[in-house]
């Protein structure tokens, strides 16, 4: 039996399920939104300022310094590109980029890691295993390297002006597709120097024994043939029995007085 008034009621939990189903929904809307307006701004013209400061302020310089970046040639995907860009750069800044403390270039690149850092929200994840996919040792100077942190900031903010979940594409097969390359070229690139430094100075002390021992053998045939000169000298000349020379000293030994 059915208790009087209770047919066509609700459970109260039935209300309230769906009471808390429609805050969810209301709530994961705020935050898609707050996430969305979050991501188009982070970048702003002052971050890039100070990048185009640090650039200005290096000393122009034929030194080089070894680091790892995305092998364009091998990720064409300008999204994949800057997606594994975006995680080389934090390890730069951390680990390569470095200036003397509370100086006008440290706090940039402060404000650089703390702004990378708010950036991962806008990021998804890929595969670990594709960490070192497209990338290679790079040897340039240290403008050359500002020049492309620059770049990948500047990107990155122009990307996502246009779609703020733009970076949520899956790139795993682009990675993948260059990751046997990237190792390869990786080796190369790391041993090409490694391989010229050793041949530099393998063949400088060759080149110098070489000349030492020309240099030694020239001085001891000089040595030599000076030494037998002055022999020569003091020693009188033979002439053959016979010769016209002897026979005109004989005819004057021969004639009168």
């Amino acid at each position: 039996m059915t208790a009087p008034g209770a047919a066509g009621r609700c459970p109260p939990t039935t209300w309230l399920g769906s009471l808390l189903l429609l805050v969810c929904l209301l709530a994961s809307r705020s935050i898609t939104e707050e996430v969305s307006e979050y991501c188009s701004h982070m970048i702003g013209s002052g971050h890039l300022q100070s990048l185009q400061r640090l650039i200005d302020s290096q000393m122009e310089t034929s030194c080089q310094i070894t680091f790892e970046f995305v092998d364009q040639e091998q990720l064409k995907d300008p999204v994949c590109y800057l997606k594994k860009a975006f995680l080389l750069v934090q390890d730069i800044m951390e680990d390569t980029m470095r200036f003397r403390d509370n100086t006008p270039n440290a706090i940039a690149i402060v404000q650089l890691q703390e702004l990378s850092l708010r950036l991962k929200s806008c990021f998804t994840k890929d595969y670990e295993e594709h960490d070192k996919a497209c990338v290679r040792t790079f040897y340039e100077t240290p403008l050359q390297l500002l020049e492309k942190v620059k770049n990948v900031f500047n990107e990155t903010k122009n990307l996502l002006d246009k779609d703020w979940n733009i970076f949520s594409k899956n790139c795993n097969n682009s990675f993948a597709e260059c990751s046997g390359q990237g190792h390869e070229r990786q080796r190369e690139g790391s041993s090409s120097p490694q391989l010229q430094e050793s041949v530099f100075h393998l063949l400088v002390p060759s080149v110098i024994l070489v000349l030492l021992a020309v240099g030694g053998l020239l001085f001891y045939r000089r040595r030599r043939r000076s030494r037998q000169e002055p022999q020569r000298a003091d020693s009188p000349l033979e002439q053959p029995e016979g010769s016209p020379l002897t026979q005109d000293e004989d005819r004057q030994v021969e004639l009168p007085v």
